[in-house]
Order: structure tokens, then sequence, then C-alpha cells
């Protein structure tokens, strides 16, 4: 008798603006399918439509119930683009936690960033106003409420103006542009499993080739391995 072992498939995408964190979409809107031709993958929790950055795609069941069990406490890190400068007593209420629909939030990290993150352009501008100055803000939190972040600048009178999630734990957007996405490298792989360490990870399993890493540009789908690199077309 053969058995044959399940090979467990991890991407990473750089959600654009105005794509919906699902792969079907009845009213015709931009879904991930758009981006990652690949099959079988759901998301690991939600970006919301208007927001942009890291989803981590994956049919590693277990690993997906772990990241999103919220006592393994995974770091997700958002750039917030502010309306207006939020003040020291602003950021300390952020960083103890804010009241949303009579639910306190868990304490959170809350810092200004002292210049504005090398990103790319939204594909709809933000709205300025010429009297009110924008601000970054970096805020990390571990929860997943509904709307969170935007709920919690709201909360301490800073709405959010644009939204952008570089992290998720060890991973990072890096070089990803929107509407690229790669292949979590085997080192990626293990750290998520020992963050979110507790019982079995299920009896699947992957054979993955080691010293290479994946990436979809544009339709691409670029393979480097060994300092060597080759092109691979995928259809979309």
């Amino acid at each position: 008798m053969t058995f044959e072992l399940s090979i467990l498939k991890y991407f990473l995408l750089n959600k654009p603006y105005e794509v919906l964190t699902q792969f079907t979409d009845e009213t015709g809107r931009a879904t991930l399918k758009d981006f990652v031709p690949v099959p079988e993958i759901y998301p690991v929790g939600r970006l919301d439509y208007d927001s942009e950055g890291l989803v981590l795609l994956t049919d590693d069941k277990a690993l997906q119930h772990r990241l999103s069990d919220p006592k393994f406490k995974i770091e997700k890190t958002y750039w917030v683009q502010m309306d207006g400068i939020p003040t020291e007593e602003a950021l300390e209420e952020l960083q103890r936690g804010v009241m949303i629909k009579n639910v306190k939030t868990a304490p959170a990290k809350a810092r200004l960033l002292e210049e504005e993150p090398q990103v790319w352009e939204r594909s709809k501008p933000i709205r300025f106003r010429k009297e009110i100055p924008t601000s970054w803000v970096e805020i990390k939190i571990s929860q997943g409420m509904n709307r969170q972040v935007r709920r919690m600048t709201a909360a301490v009178g800073y709405p959010t103006l644009r939204l952008i999630r570089p992290a998720i734990g060890p991973l990072s957007l890096d070089e990803l542009q929107p509407g690229e996405y790669r292949e979590l490298t085997n080192e990626e792989v293990t750290e998520l499993k020992r963050l979110t360490a507790g019982s079995s990870f299920g009896t699947g399993s992957r054979p993955r080739k080691t010293g290479g890493t994946t990436k979809n540009t544009g339709g691409r789908h670029y393979e480097s391995r060994n300092n060597s690199s080759r092109k691979k077309r995928i259809d979309r």
C-alpha cells in the first residue's frame, strides 16, 4: 500500500485597495481569485475591502485555526494614515485600549511615525483637507474585531484615511507590490507553527524545496534558487 503526503500550500499576497478577502463575489467586485490563481486555498482572517496589505492564504486548516485563535496573540502590524496629528494623550489611550460598542479593546502598541512610510500610490487618492495635516501611525494589535483599527482611531478623535497591513507576526510584505504574491519559505512556515505550537498540526505535511522563494508579478510566477532564476508563466 502506498501513502501520499498531502502537499500543503502557503502564500502571502499584497491585497490591493477595494479587493474582497474572498474568492467569489456575486456583484462582480474584485476578489483574491483575480490575483492568486491557486486552487483550494483560503485567507487566514480578513482584511477590509478598503484596506490594503498582507493577506496569508493556505490550505493548512490547523494552522488557519491557530493563527485565528486569540490565545496565541499573533501580532498584526498596521500603518494608519490619520486625519490630523494625534496627541500623546490619544496615543496613550490607544495603548491602554479604547471602548468600541461597550467592549474595551486590548492594549495596543501605537507610535507616531517620524517619516512617512515608503508605500505605493493608492488606486484612489485619499481625501485631503488643506487646513488639517495628515500623519502616519503604526499600530500593533493581536485582536480581530470588525474594522477594529478604524474604530480605535475614530474613538480617540483621529479618523483613518488609509490603512495598510505590512506584517503579520514574522511575515512582512517587504518589496511585494499590490496584487503580487509569493510562496512562503520553509523557515517562515516553521516559525508560524512554532509561534502557534500547542497540539498536533494534523497529519498533512508537504515536502518542500529549500533555498528558494516564489513570487508572482503581473501574472508571472518567479522562482529563484541558489542565486539563479528562471521564469514560469502561469495563465490568469
